[in-house]
Order: structure tokens, then C-alpha cells, then sequence
């Protein structure tokens, strides 16, 4: 019992912490030079005679270049703490004790905790076509359910759980750390 519920702290603990997407590097818009603007050209008085007379010129329209391309690197994070140990007793004993979420519907997410941990298991067996891609999909599905269902009556418990996301999917897609759930 107390493996089940581990796997569901995990699983819904794991399903909502996304990070933002990145948006794509784009170019600098290319800004095509303009035409000069014609001046008008003022016609020369004749000067005396001491000095020549100098030709009139317009001044040429200034080049508008492209800026050169920085390289594409990926965004640095900014220093973030590092987060803390992942403790899914207390996850489970948070979810179980919440009441966001109600007995009838504890009891759902409880079976379909189980099931997703069959899939896994199928998985690792060799039992399944199913992908890895797959079975993330299905936990991102039920972490995010779990989530709805938290997030307006529990804020404290459903931060609990996006902060252990990724954590709970580092023990569930690697086979020797599910292996010891």
C-alpha cells in the first residue's frame, strides 16, 4: 500500500512543473537602405572673381546594415537554489490528508496511479510496445489532473508537487531506480 502511494506522491508530484518555453533566436529585421531624398539644388551666384566656385553635393543617405548575428546558445538559469531532497513520504501523507480533494476521488487517482505503474512495469518487462514517450504523456496527463484539482484549494501542496515533477519522473523513467520503489 504504502508502494502505491508513493508512486501516485510521485507521479502527481511530477506532472505540472513545465518550464516556459524558450522562444526561438530570431534574426534582426534586415532594413533595406532608403533612397536619398533629392535636394534642391540652389543655383550659384557667380562670385567674384578672387576664388573658384565649388560644385554642389547632396549628402548620400546613410547605409543602414544588418546587425551581425550573435551565436545561438541556450539561455544560462539564473542561479536558482538547488531544490530539496524529494520526500514522497511527506507528499504522500500531504495528498492523502488534503481536502481539495475528495475520498471518491482519492480513490480514482489511486487506480489510475496503479495502472500507469503497471504500464511502467510492463514497460521495463518487455511486456508492452508502449514508448517511454508514451509513458511520459500518461504521467504528465495525471499530475496535471492531480494539479487542477489542487491548485485553487491547496496552492501549498500543488507547489509541492510541480517543484517534485521532474524528480519523480527521473525515479519512474530510470529502470533500476523504479526497480527499488
Amino acid at each position: 500500500m504504502a508502494r502505491y502511494a508513493v508512486v501516485l506522491l510521485l507521479l502527481l508530484a511530477a506532472g505540472c512543473a513545465t518550464a516556459a518555453p524558450v522562444p526561438p533566436v530570431s534574426e534582426p529585421p534586415v532594413v533595406a537602405p532608403q533612397a536619398a531624398t533629392p535636394q534642391p539644388v540652389a543655383t550659384p551666384v557667380a562670385p567674384a572673381k578672387t576664388a573658384p566656385a565649388k560644385p554642389v553635393t547632396t549628402p548620400a543617405a546613410p547605409r543602414v546594415a544588418a546587425a551581425p548575428r550573435a551565436p545561438a546558445t541556450p539561455p544560462v538559469a539564473a542561479a536558482t537554489p538547488l531544490a530539496a531532497p524529494l520526500d514522497l513520504h511527506a507528499l504522500e501523507a500531504q495528498l492523502r490528508a488534503t481536502k481539495a480533494i475528495g475520498l471518491f476521488t482519492k480513490i480514482s487517482l489511486k487506480n489510475q496511479v496503479d495502472d500507469l505503474m503497471k504500464q511502467f512495469r510492463d514497460h521495463y518487462g518487455g511486456k508492452t510496445t508502449r514508448t517511454m514517450t508514451e509513458l511520459r504523456r500518461s504521467y504528465d496527463l495525471l499530475i496535471m489532473k492531480v494539479l487542477s484539482l489542487l491548485q485553487d484549494d491547496d496552492r501549498q501542496l500543488a507547489s509541492a508537487i510541480v517543484s517534485s515533477r521532474e524528480a519523480i519522473w527521473g525515479l519512474l523513467s530510470d529502470q533500476n531506480k523504479f526497480a527499488n520503489l
